[in-house]
């Protein structure tokens, strides 16, 4: 247990419901177990769980009563997640005090880790509970995030879950679900498909093999925790998918059993600015496409971009917001943090730098994104 020092646990709502969609507090026992001893061992864990939507269900089915609004809106699920926060982060309270241990509970969304102030506040914040021997229990805050169809709410917090690993430096996510790991096709389809115990890279073959979740129950599938997993071991961080209901999983997985599947990080830790950064792989607010010449020198000289090599705009963002480049030929391969609004670059785009300030009146810098605030996808 020595190799790892601080670990995030996903826990899905598939895996702590049982058959009638309750809250299965037996399997929250287990986990709660399992985590208090490796902080006893000095390992620093954070939990980002799943489940509030469910245990707001199971609350109004036990006064029997339902909400006057269709069950098809957010609102809806928007609503059933403020009844449920509060007796899901009772239930770890709970079974944490067992141990003598403490919990501190955090509801966070997007906006949050992409806003820069908001990503060191939410690191600090998790640090000092961590440091205080405190447990962060994690969701998504599904009673703000409205904007669901827009991409706003994670699959069942499994990219969550990655952001928050890239956030405050974590050596291991575990997702632990219903389901023992990546097969080779869907098992619940196919009887023949065969696990996959380790993966070097997540590549087209890997990203190929996911689907969506195949109930109505949680909101992931093996596709949102691939994209997870990506983001996570891009910046260092080694994934594990497995099944939360075998035996002492978490226990076994940090002793290096061959559990679910291991993804291998694809790189060295990131520094903390270039952590928030990555942030954007899945996230960004826009795109530039630029030429062969301005890829090359981004990737082969270490380059900033500059005006002159961008082909086009896509998307509506602003000075400071996240944006992802790509290359003529249609290959993402950096994002970093734009110094232009979209409208500007619209105006600048394939000129020279110096003239700048007389196009659109303003000079920030002359670079659209500098090489400083500038990640390159491990891929390339």
């Amino acid at each position: 247990m020595k190799e790892h020092k601080r670990i995030l646990v996903k826990i899905g709502t598939q895996l702590i419901t049982n058959k009638n969609k309750n809250i299965d507090e037996s399997i929250i026992e287990k986990i709660v177990d399992q985590v208090s001893l490796l902080i006893k061992k000095n390992i620093q864990v954070l939990i980002v769980t799943s489940g509030a939507v469910a245990s707001g269900k199971s609350i109004l089915k036990t006064q029997k009563s339902d909400l006057r609004i269709s069950k098809k809106t957010l609102t809806y699920k928007q609503t059933l997640a403020s009844l449920g926060q509060a007796p899901l982060i009772s239930l770890y309270s709970k079974y944490f005090q067992k141990h003598n241990l403490i919990v501190g509970q955090a509801l966070i969304s997007r906006s949050d880790l992409q806003n820069r102030l908001g990503y060191l506040n939410i690191r600090n914040t998790l640090e000092n509970l961590m440091n205080q021997k405190a447990v962060p229990i994690i969701n998504e805050n599904d009673v703000v995030s409205v904007d669901e169809l827009e991409g706003e709410i994670y699959g069942d917090n499994d990219r969550l879950s990655a952001m928050i690993a890239n956030a405050i430096d974590a050596d291991l996510l575990i997702l632990l679900g219903d389901i023992e790991g990546i097969f080779t096709s869907d098992p619940k389809f196919n009887k023949d498909a065969k696990l996959i115990n380790s993966i070097e890279e997540i590549n087209n073959e890997v990203i190929n093999i996911s689907g969506d979740s195949s109930d109505n129950v949680g909101s992931g599938g093996m596709k949102s925790k691939i994209e997870a997993a990506s983001l996570a071991t891009k910046s260092g961080t080694k994934v594990v998918i497995a099944s939360g209901k075998l035996d002492n999983v978490i226990i076994k997985i940090i002793e290096g059993q061959k559990i679910g599947t291991t993804i291998s990080s694809s790189g060295k830790k990131l520094e903390s600015k270039k952590r928030w950064l990555s942030t954007g792989i899945y996230e960004s607010k826009g795109i530039l496409i630029v030429d062969e010449g301005a890829t090359k020198a981004i990737l082969e000289k270490g380059a900033s971009l500059l005006p002159a090599g961008i082909l086009n705009i896509k998307g509506d963002f602003y000075r400071g917001d996240i944006i992802s480049i790509k290359s003529d030929s249609g290959t993402t391969f950096a994002w970093g943090i734009s110094n232009y609004s979209s409208n500007d670059i619209k105006l600048i785009k394939g000129k020279d730098s110096k003239n700048i300030t007389e196009l659109i009146n303003k000079k920030h810098e002359p670079e659209i994104i500098h090489r400083d605030n500038l990640v390159i996808s491990r891929e390339n």
